[in-house]
Formats: structure tokens, C-alpha cells, sequence
């Protein structure tokens, strides 16, 4: 098969295309011809050599979301048959013709969705809902802020947020990336270079935020949080390492919390999309959710992918086509 590899860590010109076995499938795996695979902000730090895949996982081959067709079912899936089309989350592999997943982890695509959009959703959604839902634990009626709203991963938790009956309010790093935001639910957008957002929000008052940038950030955060508030991180762009006021944390009863989800465990994985199913596919049938897909690329154009991802210029998600 065709894949783009990471010919070693380096700038966007070290992926290259490349001949590479097609992956075996054990008993409760599936094997899927892929149509299309998304492009994430993890898929970068991985090509600098910073983000290894896990044991077992092609390590020179990125990409932690495809959509396609199944091609072959291990003797223990009785879900999936061969055509079906499917949307799964990897742990790696995802820049290739073909990949090998469990079973479990993958989700019919939504009727009347593109291979592209379908490519789109499973990091952001697993993403969102293991932090927002499950570890943040947002209910109907709290307010809820997200940093980095015009990510793949922000559009995502501003729908999600929305539709649960939150109110949502993100930050972004240009006048046009908030007005994207506030199209998709958010109640206010904040630009940061221009705006503090602590000062914008102080009144507000936050049940729970979501942050991917750490750093100075945190401080505010912790200052916007309601009693009994929750901080979630998946990122820490600006920084992991921070002075925290442990008795602010004990007055106010907060909690600060986050998780990785490329390393968990299978099962955990499954569990996480017959959730995910449950709860946010029939937002998609509704059209209450959209991938929000800001441009497509060739597999062997996945060098300008990264560089647009780098360049932070795009609003939504970047999806290579095969």
C-alpha cells in the first residue's frame, strides 16, 4: 500500500510517500480501505520526533483518523461486514490506503455525510466528550469556556456544548476565528490578542473549562471558575509547568484534571463510542452538528497540510483525500 511516512523527525518536506506492507488484522480487528484520513495538531508534534506512537502501532506512519470501507473483519467482529462504511479512531496509521483498528473502535459513518466530513470527527468528538462530558462532567445550564476555539477539537466542544444546553463561550486569535465560533454556538467569542479574557469574562462566572494552552492561562482560569468548577487540559501549549494557589483550589472546591487518549486502553476506547453513538450520532443525523472542514488535500500533499496546520490560518479541520 501507499502511505505517507515520517522519514525522520524534521519540518513538513520529511513526509514523504512510501511502499508499506498492508497491515494483518487480528481476531477483533478490522481492516479499512481508507478514503480519507484527518490531520491533527498531534500528527505534527509527532513528525518533530516529540510524540511516538505507542507499542504496536506503525511508528513512521501518522494520522489518528480515518473514514473508509471495510475491507476485511477479524473472526470475532460480528458488528462490521465487508462495505460497510466506517469513521475510527487510531492510535496511528491513518496516512495510508489502508489501516488495521478494533473493531470497536469505529462508528458507521453518518448517513449523508462525506468520507471527508466523516474523517473529521472521531479525535475531536472522543476528545471532547471524554474530557467535556466525562471528566468535566458539563450539565444542562452551567457555562462552559473553551480555549483555542477554532480548532478542530474548540468547533467540536462549542456544538457539543450547545446542543447539551450549555452556555458557551470560547477564545480564538482573530476577530474572524470568533465570528466562526459564534456561528457554531458559541454565546461570545474572545479575541485574546486583543482582549483579555479573564477581564472579559469576570462576571460570567465558569462551571468549566477546557484548556489545550496552559502557561499564564492557568492563573486566569482559576480565577473564572465558579465554586465546584472544573479545569480540564489536554494541552499545554504555553507551557506544563505552573505555580498553582493550592488554597484557592481548596476554597473555591475546584478541580483541575485532564487526560491523553492516544496511549489508553482498548477497552476504554470501545466503551468511549458505543458512548459517543449514543449520545452524539443522533446530533449528527439532526444537523445539529457539522465537521467543519476548512480544506482537503491529497495524500501526497500531506507536507502542506502540516504547514497550513502549523501556520494556525485555517478555522476547523484539515482532511487528506485519497
Amino acid at each position: 500500500m501507499k502511505a505517507v511516512v515520517i522519514s525522520q523527525p524534521g519540518a513538513p518536506e520529511v513526509l514523504t510517500v512510501a511502499e508499506r506492507p498492508t497491515p494483518t488484522i487480528g481476531d477483533e480487528d478490522v481492516l479499512i480501505r481508507v478514503q480519507a484520513a484527518g490531520v491533527n495538531r498531534a500528527d505534527v508534534i509527532q513528525r518533530k520526533g516529540h510524540y511516538p506512537a505507542p507499542a504496536g502501532v506503525a511508528a513512521d506512519i501518522p494520522g489518528l483518523e480515518v473514514a473508509g470501507l471495510v475491507e476485511a473483519c477479524g473472526a470475532k467482529v460480528t458488528r462490521w461486514q465487508v462495505g460497510d462504511p466506517v469513521c475510527a479512531l487510531l492510535a496511528g496509521g491513518g496516512y495510508a490506503e489502508f489501516v488495521a483498528v478494533d473493531a470497536g473502535h469505529c462508528l458507521p459513518v453518518p448517513k449523508g455525510w462525506s468520507f471527508t466530513d466523516a474523517a473529521a470527527l472521531p479525535e475531536a468528538l472522543f476528545t471532547v466528550w471524554s474530557n467535556v462530558f466525562q471528566r468535566g462532567r458539563l450539565q444542562r445550564g452551567e457555562t462552559f469556556l473553551v480555549h483555542g476555539g477554532t480548532s478542530g477539537i474548540g468547533m467540536a466542544a462549542v456544538q457539543l456544548a450547545k446542543a447539551q444546553g450549555a452556555r458557551v463561550f470560547a477564545t480564538a486569535g482573530t476577530d474572524e476565528k470568533c465570528r466562526a465560533c459564534e456561528v457554531v454556538g458559541a454565546e461570545r467569542c474572545i479575541n485574546y490578542r486583543t482582549e483579555d479574557f479573564a477581564a472579559a469574562l469576570k462576571d460570567e462566572g465558569v462551571d468549566v473549562i477546557l484548556d489545550m494552552i496552559g502557561g499564564d492561562y492557568v492563573a486566569k482560569n482559576l480565577k473564572l471558575l465558579r465554586p465546584e468548577g472544573r479545569l480540564v487540559f489536554i494541552n499545554a501549549a504555553k507551557g506544563a509547568k505552573v505555580e498553582v494557589n493550592l488554597l484557592q483550589v481548596m476554597s473555591q472546591r475546584l478541580t483541575i484534571t485532564g487526560s491523553t487518549l492516544r496511549s489508553r486502553e482498548r477497552t476504554f476506547k470501545a466503551a468511549l463510542a458505543a458512548e459517543i453513538e449514543l449520545e452524539v450520532w443522533p446530533l449528527l443525523a439532526s444537523g445539529q452538528f457539522r465537521a467543519n472542514v476548512f480544506k482537503v488535500f491529497a495524500l501526497a500533499d500531506a507536507a502542506e497540510a502540516h504547514r497550513l496546520m502549523e501556520s494556525s490560518q485555517h478555522i476547523g479541520k484539515l482532511v487528506l483525500a485519497l
